[in-house]
């Protein structure tokens, strides 16, 4: 390995190749196994899957084209509890047990609660969560705890007080467009986890394909600075670049992701400070490319008789609609915060919100639009 790698590499097993776009598990063995082959060869060896990812069937393949084809010594594997889908105590006995048959192993390297948040935390602190993941650990099932993070720097930091001593790592989701969006925080969440000595592995450094399939302005910046690195490697040198963070996900399904993300990892140069303005700059021309220029000033949410979380809804429309990115996460955001505040479809089109404007945004259509892009009733799978 280069002595110029700085953090781990981790393949994310969220986007693997299909035959058929609308059958998430129709998966396409051969170039799966392709790529495994490919990511180890260069020397990484971290896999990423989930109980839900693939319509639930990810493990099943992840099985399939890796831990059924190398030694278990040979490779690194993480999955996650489901906190949306289990039931009680029991049916975590029951998943978790369905995972290990899954994956073909008899532990988990690393181990996470999946997509932790307001909706979920409850029910976690219910059914003692925390204490299950822990306990599967003393039995040799499990070789480190973690959590998936999709919600509030408070909220962060209130689960890290009461149970921050059973979690030997954080992920987040960390890029350079959510640095500051009101709606995610990744800067926040870093520091969070940081203070309280939690190793963050990132997910979504690409935020779905947003920071690969740039607004042709600032992808001609990039490339006029940096001739040699692609617009994916520039996000995934923001993240990695970051204190705290120890590892870098990245949902692959082609040998070419392979072969320039392997690059940036083996062969890494940290983010230097003439590239980080250049960066702000690529992300005020993304701002720029935004269907609702809203600034998350909040002025319209004083008085809102509904109280609905305006500026946020806004962030995460235009997360989805600047490009073909990841829909996931941010429908994952939209009902975290629609559980404490109200829904987009809740208005009553009263107005207030347009008086108070400094923008004079058409707030009420984008609401209308908005309700439409996440009320769907689409936005989470069900399980088969």
């Amino acid at each position: 390995m280069s002595q110029g790698r700085k953090v781990d590499f981790g393949f994310g097993c969220m986007r693997l190749p299909v035959l058929q776009a609308d059958q998430p598990d129709s998966f396409d063995y051969e170039k799966i196994e392709q790529l495994f082959d490919a990511f180890l060869k260069k020397g990484f060896t971290y896999f990423d899957t989930a109980y839900t990812y693939h319509g639930y069937h990810a493990e099943e393949a992840v099985r399939k084209a890796l831990t059924e084809r190398y030694p278990r010594d040979s490779f690194r594997l993480a999955t996650k509890m489901p906190l949306r889908d289990f039931r009680d105590a029991d049916d975590m006995e029951r998943i978790f047990s369905e995972q290990l048959e899954h994956c073909g192993v008899e532990y988990f390297d690393y181990y996470l609660l999946h997509n932790m948040g307001t909706n979920v935390y409850e029910k976690c602190k219910k059914y003692d969560a925390f204490g299950f993941v822990e306990r599967k650990k003393a039995e040799g099932k499990i070789r480190q705890i973690g959590m998936s993070f999709h919600d509030t720097p408070e909220l962060l930091d209130e689960i890290l007080a009461q149970y921050g001593g059973m979690l030997d790592f954080i992920q987040l989701q960390i890029n350079y467009m959510d640095w500051e969006q009101p709606n995610v925080q990744s800067r926040r969440c870093l520091e969070i986890a940081h203070r309280y000595g939690k190793p963050v592995t990132v997910m979504e450094p690409c935020k779905g394909g947003t920071l690969v399939n740039l607004p042709q302005e600032a992808d001609e910046l990039l490339k006029q600075a940096r001739s040699d690195k692609s617009n994916a490697s520039w996000a995934m040198r923001f993240a990695a670049s970051q204190e705290g963070v120890t590892r870098v996900l990245s949902g692959m399904n082609t040998m070419e992701q392979i072969e320039d993300n392997g690059d940036t990892f083996l062969n890494f140069e940290p983010i230097a400070p003439q590239e980080q303005k250049i960066i702000d700059q690529v992300r005020e021309i993304i701002e720029k490319n935004t269907p609702i220029p809203c600034t998350g000033c909040a002025y319209c949410t004083h008085g809102c008789p509904k109280n609905i979380a305006i500026p946020q809804y806004f962030a995460l429309f235009n997360n989805v609609s600047r490009t073909t990115g990841s829909f996931s996460s941010q429908a994952a955001y939209y009902n975290n915060i629609s559980l404490n505040y109200g829904k987009a479809s809740d208005c009553i089109g009263c107005g207030q919100c347009e008086k108070a404007c400094p923008q004079h945004l058409p707030i009420r259509q984008f609401l209308k639009e908005v309700a439409e892009k996440f009320e769907s009733g689409t936005s989470f799978p069900t399980r088969k």
